[in-house]
């Protein structure tokens, strides 16, 4: 009869041998991005409000825009993002789809005339709250490599279990990436607009993986496996930015904004993976550092789980923004944004020697990234309709073309006098691979995840 084994694995046994969640390089770039959330208007014109200004959430872009506003101005904005996963590995396609809801934007403006005669003729304070990311998803992949990782049970390692016929990825990360800005902007002789913001970041992200092997020996007995990775990160930051826009005309203007890097002076790590040794002695000054048994019932087998903690310090890139727009009087507009990022230049702390080959990796194997907001509105009357498209490439040097991400928006508006309703709608997919074994001494493909995300906004603005 065939015996069948089973255990349980609850701590890797190193973070870059064979390591399932996402790794050190992975998360600085997670932690880079900004999925460009605001107000319906904004998403439905995909962001491109560089050279535009007057909307609360254009003040992110370009800190300048909110002079513009000739009137204060408030607005909150409600949000639901749908992704749906396509998973292939070795042949087979799993599909998933998860669903978040959230108040994604909540800020205003106040803008007043100046009460002097001077050329500074109009100002403007902005504070604002937005979300930049949200990472509630989950997907699931299956195939059979024909390779076994874990192929010895614990209490039998003369039996080899070295015929891999099959592999089960379970994906869940949840969490989310905030900021609050606030800052001052003015006009100058109703031309050049000016403009200057702190922005306070915050996120928390956590990622549980499940990775089950079932594999067989020569005689057919049966092995299964369960590798279960638990971690989570929270951090603090801060960047400043500044900008201005210049109204050549009634019809043309354009805008630059520079966005310092965000700097998070303290990023908290919790998980079970063992990527230290407790007794170094260079974690005598780590007070965070912590060790918590627990117990999984998943396969009938308890297994003790040590966690441990961590602090370090991370800075992201900065990025540059170079705006143009046309206005058509009170018909439309069209607009553009550009922007370089370089990814390049996110590093961990650089006085830890841990640290040193992942900040080398951020050198050669990632780059500058140029990213493309097109946006276009119509009013009819009081009703308005909007549309957009944007680009934005992957930071991977060795990316390929479908690793970028493109996307186009629609939206739709209506003006009550001092009460505006937006509703909008926004597309983009990308292609990505994820390595299930992250070791070159393991020669297995990685998972080709293709996702689709779709996200609807209503934002209601109140006008002073």
């Amino acid at each position: 009869m065939k015996r069948i084994l089973i255990f349980a694995i609850l701590i890797a046994s190193t973070y870059t041998a064979y390591s399932q969640s996402l790794g050190y390089n992975d998360l600085g770039i997670l932690f880079s991005k900004d999925d460009n959330y605001g107000t319906a208007r904004f998403e439905a014109m995909s962001g491109a409000f560089g050279a535009l200004g007057g909307n609360i959430s254009a003040f992110g872009i370009n800190p300048a825009g909110s002079a513009v506003a000739t009137k204060s101005t408030f607005a909150v904005t409600l949000g639901n993002r749908n992704t749906l996963y396509s998973a292939t590995y070795y042949g087979n396609t799993t599909e998933t789809e998860d669903d978040f809801f959230n108040i994604t934007q909540a800020g205003g403006i106040l803008s007043f005339e100046s009460a002097y005669n001077s050329d500074w003729n109009r100002f403007a304070f902005t504070f604002n709250y937005r979300q930049k990311n949200d990472f509630e998803n989950l997907f699931t992949a299956s195939g059979n490599s024909g390779q076994a990782l874990f192929n010895e049970h614990p209490d039998d390692i003369t039996n080899q279990f070295n015929n891999g016929q099959e592999q089960r990825f379970n994906n869940a990360t949840y969490g989310e990436s905030n900021l609050f800005e606030m800052g001052f902007s003015a006009v100058h002789q109703n031309k050049l607009h000016a403009g200057a913001s702190i922005k306070f970041h915050n996120f928390s992200f956590g990622q549980i993986t499940r990775l089950r092997e079932t594999n067989e020996d020569d005689n057919g007995e049966t092995l299964n496996a369960l590798n279960i990775q638990d971690s989570y990160f929270e951090g603090n930051g801060i960047s400043f930015s500044a900008g201005f826009i210049y109204k050549v005309n009634q019809s043309f203007r354009f805008g630059l904004a520079y966005e310092t890097p965000t700097w998070y002076n303290e990023v908290f790590e919790e998980s079970n993976l063992d990527v230290f040794d407790p007794s170094d002695s260079r974690y005598d000054d780590w007070l965070g550092y912590t060790e918590i048994s627990a117990t999984n019932q998943d396969t009938d087998v308890n297994s003790g789980e040590e966690f441990y903690s961590n602090l370090f310090r991370l800075r992201t890139p900065s990025k540059l923004t170079a705006s143009a727009a046309f206005v058509f009087g009170k018909k439309g507009l069209i607009s553009a944004d550009y922007t370089y990022k370089d990814y390049s230049g996110t590093k961990y702390t650089e006085n830890d020697p841990f640290f040193i080959d992942i900040n080398q990796n951020f050198d050669n194997d990632f780059e500058g990234t140029h990213a493309l907001n097109i946006g276009a509105e119509w009013r009819f009357d009081k009703m308005s309709v909007r549309g957009g498209y944007h680009f934005e490439e992957s930071p991977f040097k060795n990316s390929l073309d479908g690793d970028d991400i493109s996307g186009y928006s629609l939206g739709i508006g209506y003006s009550f006098g001092s009460v505006k309703f937006d509703l909008s709608y926004t597309n983009s997919e990308n292609n990505s691979p994820y390595q299930i074994y992250n070791s070159p001494n393991v020669n297995v493909n990685p998972i080709e995840l293709t996702n689709n995300t779709s996200r609807v906004s209503g934002t209601i603005t109140f006008s002073l």
